[in-house]
């Protein structure tokens, strides 16, 4: 691909109205890059952590806002069996692939196809063979702001000329005090009964382990200061929540929120919902490798990801396979995420 450093300013669409959400999309990655949320005495706050440049997007670590593919998360030793065929993958975090590797969908320009004041479709084609995938494919991501209230749906939507795994999500880091402090305030709820214990290098081990009675139960709101960094599941994250999360049945059919998070001051709340069976929560571990708008480093834990998808490494397990994540020609992706906000 061009050096980043050479490559025109991506162009930015807004959408929003008056006294609502606005949001701003870039071209690069499909990336969200701002979310401004209308709050009771009039003033928009900014819950979203970001660049000083959308073009620093191209080269700042940490995936902020883009959208990720053509596997989000990981997949074991950078491959994967389908149909009696070993496929090989570019790595990119040490033997694993992550997010599509090195040269996954947040590195590439999208072309936007639809656009209207309160919805932005965009399109991206990937070839047969890119980053060691087989076949070609062509994925839409769609953002729809809601006229009524302050409220997101994002679509993902992919079709594939051959066999491959596909799951696609989008990576915003949320803070939704409206700065880059700690989000260790913050109380978040999580749908789900089970997580996925990982082993070294963030590979899941093929388990189910129930939340009760660990850090991991999230199903009451909690104060993420009261779970972070306990125990050797969150030390081999980097000393936090990396980890995704199993969603119960309602939640994984989009029938209830899969989560919901709520501002350290109290003042703002978030509810998402998905129909994707997991939901990977990521405490921000290391986005202190990151700059944000004013120019410095972000401090550690200033944000958190929560990443609905397909269970990480799922093309090399049977069972979880049938969540869907194998795509056929003529079977398209058709997942999504749907956010509300809720100022108090």
């Amino acid at each position: 691909m061009p050096d980043p450093a050479v490559l025109p300013a991506p162009v930015v669409y807004t959408l929003g109205t008056a006294g609502g959400l606005h949001i701003q999309v870039s071209e690069l990655g499909a990336r969200w890059l701002s979310c401004r949320v209308p709050m009771p005495k009039g003033h928009l706050r900014e819950v979203l952590l970001g660049h000083p440049t959308p073009a620093d997007h191209a080269h700042e670590p940490g995936y902020f806002g883009a959208i990720v593919g053509r596997y989000a998360n990981r997949l074991a030793s950078a491959g994967f069996m389908l149909d009696g065929r070993h496929h090989a993958l570019l790595a990119n975090e040490g033997a694993h692939q992550l997010h599509g590797g090195p040269e996954g969908f947040d590195r590439r320009t999208w072309t936007v196809v639809d656009h209207g004041a309160l919805h932005l479709r965009l399109a991206l084609h990937s070839p047969d063979g890119d980053q060691g995938y087989p076949g070609a494919l062509d994925a839409e991501v769609e953002y729809r702001l809601d006229p009524d209230r302050p409220a997101l749906t994002l679509r993902f939507g992919a079709r594939v000329s051959a066999p491959c795994p596909v799951s696609l999500t989008s990576h915003p880091y949320f803070n939704l005090d409206g700065d880059a402090a700690s989000i260790l305030e913050h109380r978040l709820q999580v749908a789900a009964a089970a997580m996925l214990p990982v082993r070294a290098g963030m590979i899941p081990t093929g388990d189910l382990a129930a939340v009760d009675g660990t850090p991991f139960d999230l199903r009451q709101p909690r104060r993420l200061a009261d779970g972070l960094g306990q125990g050797e599941q969150q030390q081999l994250a980097g000393g936090g929540y990396d980890h995704c999360f199993a969603l119960d049945p309602a939640a994984a059919g989009g029938e209830q929120a899969a989560a919901a998070l709520v501002s350290g001051d109290g003042r703002l709340g978030m509810q998402l919902s998905t129909n994707y069976p997991g939901l990977q929560v990521y405490s921000g571990n290391h986005v202190q490798q990151s700059r944000g708008r004013d120019g410095h480093p972000f401090a550690r834990h200033a944000g958190i990801a929560l990443e609905p998808q397909f269970f990480p490494d799922a093309p090399n397990h049977p069972l979880w396979r049938e969540q869907g994540c194998i795509l056929r020609p003529g079977q398209p992706l058709a997942r999504w995420m749907r956010l509300v906000f809720d100022p108090r």
